[in-house]
């Protein structure tokens, strides 16, 4: 078999990087047997149940003396005939342990295939099928050659097991169908169409070859020029069936260049989530079992300077700015002198000064832009009135832009940092008797000094 020649490596590390040794991690495989009254049909000469039977028995005759693996067996359909349409005809009949092929083969031998197909039911009992160990790894493979007959949804079921981490992504192996009806299968798990019986035999071995072979993912961060010479960015695996993250790190990348080997399960697919600013996201990355993966992509950074203004104190505080893509889309808000790492390209980046103040510009790789504003001064109201009103930009074709409304009904003092330019405010108090008393003050403002306007009510 080639399950036998594989060197099957078991322990799978841990995600936390710096945690102490620990002992190797238990893989549980438990099988989920069909024993529906449609087993019994002929399959190249003999029924399907006793190749199915056959093939099992060899397959935990071939495991039996691994260490760190227990095997369980749940079988459905057996219990009850398929004239009283049994729903709940599923059970545990073997239960995890290790070396326990005899107790399987010995099993299988008593079982009768008759009854219904209770895909969902039997999922949802496998969850108690397994020991409570959240550092084991719990793979379950179905064996069927039909579909759910009690109106359940197997998918739903699976799905819900797998963000419960109750197993991984299932393996699903439809025997002796004359049609394939994987796809109403397949979103179980990995799907298996064994139409032969010679077929059946060579996916029983790779589905084990995939269980048991130990695989690892090295990632490589490039710059435009394809130069593996980014790295210490945060990397997340996200299983694309659950959409959980399952792996999170911090990118690393040696003296030489060369990027870290990761221990990844290859029994789950995966969505790698790159988070530079923006991040990038690959759906579906290529991992296969039982290899050494290098997976390489693009992501050529630059550096954002927001730099603050040539001012000190700064009237504003802490100001921050909103870059976004020219699209629109907000990928990141940052300080006033700060440095921010991003994807090369264009971006808009809006200073959340009074006004609010937008630059475009341009990323390139291994360089810095600049974003910067002017010193801001202040205005200054200096009149203690109640009243209603706005200040307006006033720009170079003497139209207005409205930037800023008083608080209503509130005290007309105020003391409010402005970028420099020319400006008006209109305003009226709350004592006056029509909008003919509304007060109208143009004014400006400069780098770093204060500005006084008087409101006078009618």
């Amino acid at each position: 078999m080639v399950v036998c020649a594989l060197l099957l490596l078991f322990g799978f590390q841990s995600h936390a990087q710096n945690a102490p040794v620990e002992r190797p991690k238990v893989t549980r495989i438990l099988f989920l047997l069909d024993a529906s009254g449609s087993m019994m049909a002929p399959w190249e000469g003999q029924p399907r149940w006793n190749v199915a039977k056959r093939m099992l028995a060899k397959m935990v005759d071939s495991l039996n003396a691994y260490p760190n693996l227990e095997l369980a067996l749940r079988v459905y359909g057996h219990q009850s005939p398929n004239a009283e349409k049994n729903c709940e005809d599923s059970r545990l009949e073997v239960p995890f342990a290790s070396r326990n092929a005899a107790a399987i083969k010995k099993k299988l031998t008593e079982l009768k295939a008759q009854g219904n197909t209770p895909i969902t039911y039997s999922l949802l009992q496998s969850a108690n099928d397994f020991p409570t160990d959240k550092s084991s790894r719990n793979v379950l493979l179905l064996i069927t050659d039909g579909l759910e007959s009690c109106n359940r949804d197997p998918c739903a079921a699976s799905i819900a097991l797998q963000r419960k981490h109750v197993f991984l992504k299932p393996f699903v192996i439809g025997i002796g169908a004359e049609r394939d009806f994987g796809k109403q299968l397949e979103c179980l798990g990995q799907y298996y169409n064994a139409a032969e019986v010679a077929t059946f035999r060579t996916v029983m071995n790779d589905v084990i070859a995939k269980t048991l072979s130990k695989t690892t993912v090295a990632v490589n961060l490039t710059d435009a020029a394809g130069q593996p010479v980014e790295s210490n960015v945060n990397m997340t695996f996200v299983n694309n069936v659950t959409e959980q993250p399952e792996y999170n790190y911090v990118h690393y990348r040696n003296d030489q260049g060369k990027a870290d080997v990761l221990d990844i399960d290859a029994l789950q697919s995966y969505d790698l989530v790159i988070n530079t600013v923006p991040p990038v996201r690959q759906a579906n990355i290529p991992i296969r079992p039982g290899t050494a993966n290098v997976l390489t992509y693009k992501t050529p950074q630059g550096t954002l300077w927001l730099q603050s203004p040539p001012l000190t104190p700064n009237p504003y505080g802490t100001m921050r700015a909103v870059v976004r893509t020219p699209g629109g889309t907000t990928v990141t808000a940052s300080t006033f002198g700060t440095r921010q790492k991003l994807l090369t390209g264009n971006y808009e980046v809006e200073a959340l000064t009074l006004p609010r103040t937008v630059r475009r510009i341009t990323v390139k790789q291994g360089q810095e832009a600049t974003v910067t504003y002017d010193a801001p001064g202040t205005l200054n109201i200096t009149t203690d009135l109640k009243g209603y009103g706005s200040i307006y930009q006033l720009n170079n074709d003497e139209s207005q832009t409205w930037i800023y409304s008083l608080p209503d009904a509130g005290s007309s003092k105020l003391n409010l940092p402005m970028q420099p330019g020319a400006y008006r405010l209109v305003f009226r108090t709350k004592t006056s008797t029509g909008s003919k008393f509304t007060d109208v003050r143009n004014f400006s403002i400069r780098s770093g000094q204060t500005t006084s306007v008087a409101i006078f009510g009618k």
